[in-house]
């Protein structure tokens, strides 16, 4: 080993590794304060213990995951490092390839798929030296927003395990709040980053479309899938954003975005910033959520140049989100639906019926919406909202009533879905928790392409607050 386990100040002396945020680890290795085998290695310890409970993983990779540590160690001895993710364990979700591992989709139609070659997006994370742990559990095809179906069973709250994590990206931002690794992948597309890292108290990021590679991701709806980094701070999801934000000509959803240095965008003044409220996204929602919402955005007023209220909203359609998925799963379903979870099968032969007239027609309004929405930003730089109206509700409430599974999940999306269909950047951290001591998200949401923005009110909002440094551990 590099060293043993030393820590850099008294403060930090009392705490394990798995207590570390990516940022503070990444500068121990860095510095050679600790190892990336005694990173890896903590974080599996921890896996063995805590994923039983919480059911995060669907596949680790322990022995990659260790010698891909032993390399990035090497290296690092010899002055080769690479990046701040260099040794650092992570985790994608099982939706996103790794040649060599199966790729489940938390399905038993891809039970046996073990793909040949990395998602772009696992490229790159590889190239910087990060240490792949395994694959995350999900919502089936990432088709719900509840994470409560998947042929592996749910992830659970690490808040209380009797209490949903949210969906799709539900293993993802499981593991981040249990403190299993230091940052995932997840995937989005009407909220399931975003959704599951409000539910978690944990911090994530949907970027601008087209900004991180889709290629090598089982796609849920490729006009509104997004792939983005889910951790405990800004600050990590900076770090990630800037491996893994970069265009993919073999990507046909790919777009060429400006370059932004997203950990020193992080730094970036807020006094200046003009904040949009729309009442819409702030109607209907628990009262406990709307109190810490509410005061949350008094603290964002301070720091910025304040607030105002303005006109949003975004057309109730599902005609694009149906239809791209039963297309898709073509491939599957006629030697496969009888391994489908029978509510994923309902959902996805509910786009067996739109027209080839019907879909063109609402991929233009689509397009249309992502231009309009532009104007915004002529009043605005960046819109407050609620990541979710409800706190996350129990297993035991959700089956007691299945037929009402969908309208809650559709409910629960309300306020992240818009931002899909508009393609732009939005991201949830935690601004408080209920009293029955469960986590609360807020979103911030910006122009296309500015993601540094969105980072740094994220960054300061965390630097006038506490509520990111809470565990399910420490309270």
């Amino acid at each position: 080993m590099i060293s043993s386990f030393l820590m850099t100040s008294a403060s930090d002396s009392s705490r394990e590794l798995h207590q570390f945020d990516l940022t503070d680890v990444s500068r121990m290795v860095q510095q050679k304060v600790v190892s990336p085998i005694e990173l890896t290695q903590a974080c599996l310890d921890r896996i063995d213990r805590l994923n039983p409970e919480v059911n995060a993983f669907i596949t680790v990779t322990a022995e990659s995951a260790l010698d891909e540590a032993r390399t990035a160690e090497i290296e690092i001895s010899r002055g080769e490092w690479r990046g701040p993710l260099h040794g650092i364990p992570l985790a994608v979700k099982d939706l996103v390839d790794i040649a060599g591992v199966r790729t489940t989709a938390a399905s038993a139609v891809l039970n046996n798929n073990v793909p040949g070659r990395d998602a772009e997006v696992v490229r790159r994370l590889k190239a910087a030296g990060a240490v792949m742990l395994g694959k995350l559990n999900l919502h089936e095809f990432a088709y719900g927003g509840s994470g409560t179906i998947g042929h592996y069973g749910p992830a659970r709250n690490p808040w209380n395990t009797a209490h949903i994590t949210g969906g799709s990206s539900s293993g993802s931002a499981a593991a981040v709040a249990a403190q299993l690794c230091y940052g995932t992948i997840g995937t989005d597309t009407a909220g399931s980053i975003r959704l599951p890292a409000a539910c978690c108290g944990i911090v994530g990021l949907k970027p601008s479309y087209g900004l991180v590679s889709t290629r090598g991701v089982i796609p849920l709806s490729w006009t509104l899938d997004h792939v983005g980094p889910m951790a405990r701070t800004a600050a990590d999801a900076a770090l990630m954003l800037q491996v893994i934000a970069s265009y993919d000509a073999s990507d046909i959803c790919s777009q060429k975005f400006p370059p932004v240095h997203y950990p020193s965008a992080l730094e970036e003044p807020t006094a200046a910033l003009r904040l949009g409220v729309p009442q819409d996204f702030w109607s209907t929602i628990d009262a406990e959520i709307e109190q810490a919402a509410k005061q949350a955005l008094a603290t964002l007023a301070e720091i910025t140049a304040g607030t105002q209220e303005i006109a949003l909203s975004a057309e109730n359609d599902y005609t694009v989100v149906r239809c791209e998925p039963y297309v898709y799963h073509q491939r599957y379903l006629p030697a496969h639906a009888d391994e489908y979870d029978p509510e994923t099968l309902r959902r996805i032969r509910t786009g067996t019926d739109i027209t080839a007239i019907q879909y063109v027609e609402k991929y233009r309004d689509l397009l249309r919406m992502r231009r309009d929405v532009l104007q915004l930003f002529n009043q605005v730089d960046l819109i407050i909202t609620p990541t979710c109206p409800l706190l996350p509700p129990s297993f035991a409430e959700l089956e007691a009533e299945p037929q009402d599974l969908r309208p809650k999940e559709l409910l629960m999306l309300r306020n992240t879905r818009p931002f899909n269909v508009f393609g732009l950047p939005a991201i949830s951290l935690c601004c408080g928790f209920s009293a029955s001591g469960l986590p609360i998200g807020l979103q911030i949401t910006g122009a296309p392409g500015a993601e540094g923005m969105v980072l740094a009110l994220a960054h300061a909002y965390q630097r006038e607050t506490d509520w990111h440094k809470r565990n399910p551990l420490n309270g």
